[in-house]
């Protein structure tokens, strides 16, 4: 019974819990239980909170009394350990601040609390959250659910795998360079890096290249993506990127979606591409043709141009790395290799720096221009499956490659500030499985979900439960 209750989704456990079917101390019991029996295999959860049971037997008092309850009552929820929670430890991931207890919450984390949710606990992350492997000298590496030998994806690795095996209903991601989306293509299940703007950074760290780093949710459904940012969206008086925009309303059931123009690319501007990428992004445009979508290729030149990676090491090396130096101040043996690697990288003037931020814009216009003649692109999320732990190279299509390729595809939605979702939908040959990325146009989150619930429909990942 309890395996039954973890994989209901968020938004069905709610329901069940304003109804009486469930009771909050029911349901937070059967996660606690489970994280229990598998955590250990997969070192998502580094941190429980010891009052979880206690939040359920207050959100059990107020079904019981009629209250008003909000639209996650009751439900288990939990969040990478670079969001500040109140009370409860928050590493960072590193030995920098193995010790930190935050006062207060960061704001996503209050409005999951204020819609009524129990929250569980902090998930693993690498260091600094700057990273696309889990991993960390606090509390070491998280597994993939669905082979232990490959990556869970990073910077929110904790959360995608806690999702897969069932140790959490919904969890709070945040992205930079793809890491909402990455780790919720290497553990199938689902993620959203919302429009810039839509959900406050307040509280999150690092506390640096705020103007390309979001706040988002992943879940087993993307009905649940929908939930939660209807929960988390809007200012909070503090981020000054914050912006008030209408709510994002999710329909009841899966809409229509004839009619939407959309652009395919299949290697989204980060070739070389698995072949079992292409061939899952080629069945995705194939199915939104089947139900009406008006399907044709694309391609953004500024896109396919550029490798962003490189670019994107110049453009946040040189402002995380100014950030970091005081922080680390004599401390970089206490560092993950990952991150001395990080802060090693030096950009080499001024001139090349700005050439960066001029491309910046570049991409910037160019993607809003291509909105204008397109709903949606849809792309891979990754250029290949979940590698193995610990690579410094990726082999694509016969080229050896920098482990850093598999964040190619990602990365320029973060500096677009655009909305892009992760939608498993396919496996690999080897049976890992695959997502595909639909990116729309500023604050059209709405869009992107609709698609998204129409694909998820003929998903070959949806509802897949890993074998632990």
């Amino acid at each position: 019974m309890h395996e039954e209750i973890c994989y209901l989704d968020a938004t069905e456990l709610a329901a069940r819990v304003r109804t009486g079917a469930l009771s909050p101390v029911e349901i937070t019991r059967a996660y606690l239980d489970r994280i229990e029996a598998l955590n250990a295999r997969l070192n998502a959860f580094v941190t429980l909170n010891p009052a979880a049971l206690d939040e359920a037997r207050a959100a059990e008092a107020a079904v019981r009394r009629g209250d008003r309850l909000g639209p996650l009552h009751g439900v288990p929820v939990s969040a990478k350990d670079c969001f500040d929670t109140a009370g409860l430890r928050t590493t960072r991931g590193s030995r920098l601040f193995a010790d930190r207890v935050p006062k207060g919450d960061a704001t996503a984390v209050s409005r999951l609390r204020q819609a009524g949710a129990v929250f569980l606990g902090k998930t693993n992350i690498p260091e600094f959250a700057l990273s696309w492997e889990t991993d960390n000298l606090v509390f070491g590496r998280t597994r993939n659910p669905w082979n232990p030998e490959r990556i869970a994806g990073g910077s929110s690795g904790g959360e995608a795998a806690a999702l897969a095996a069932g140790l959490t209903a919904l969890g709070l991601g945040s992205d930079l360079g793809g890491s909402v989306r990455q780790p919720a293509h290497c553990c199938g299940v689902v993620g959203l890096k919302p429009t810039h703007g839509r959900v406050p950074l307040t509280g999150h760290w690092p506390d640096t290249i705020l103007r390309a780093m979001h706040v988002g949710p992943l879940a087993r459904t993307v009905r649940d993506l929908g939930l939660a940012l209807s929960v988390l969206g809007g200012p909070d008086g503090h981020d000054p990127y914050a912006v008030p925009v209408p709510p994002v309303t999710m329909p009841e059931a899966p809409a229509s979606v004839a009619g939407l123009r959309v652009g395919v690319s299949l290697d989204g501007g980060a070739a070389p591409v698995d072949p079992d990428v292409r061939r899952i992004v080629d069945a995705a445009a194939r199915r939104l043709a089947a139900l009406g979508c008006h399907v044709e290729p694309a391609r953004i030149p500024a896109l396919d141009e550029r490798d962003w990676n490189v670019l994107t090491m110049t453009l946040y090396g040189a402002e995380a790395g100014s950030f970091l130096a005081p922080i680390v101040a004599g401390r970089t043996a206490d560092l993950h290799p990952a991150i001395q690697r990080r802060l090693a990288f030096t950009v080499e003037s001024l001139g090349q720096y700005i050439d960066a931020l001029a491309e910046w814009e570049r991409l910037r216009q160019e993607t809003a221009a291509f909105f204008t003649r397109h709903d949606l692109l849809l792309g891979p999320c990754a250029p290949l499956p979940a590698h193995p732990h610990d690579l410094v190279e990726v082999s694509v299509e016969g080229r050896a490659l920098p482990a850093r390729h598999v964040l190619r595809a990602t990365i320029p939605w973060d500096l677009t500030g655009s909305p892009a979702l992760a939608l498993s939908f396919g496996w690999s040959g080897d049976g890992l499985p695959i997502a595909v990325q639909l990116v729309g146009r500023h604050f059209d989150e709405a869009t992107v979900l609709r698609a998204a619930l129409a694909l998820e429909a003929s998903s070959a990942v949806a509802g897949r439960r890993p074998a632990l």
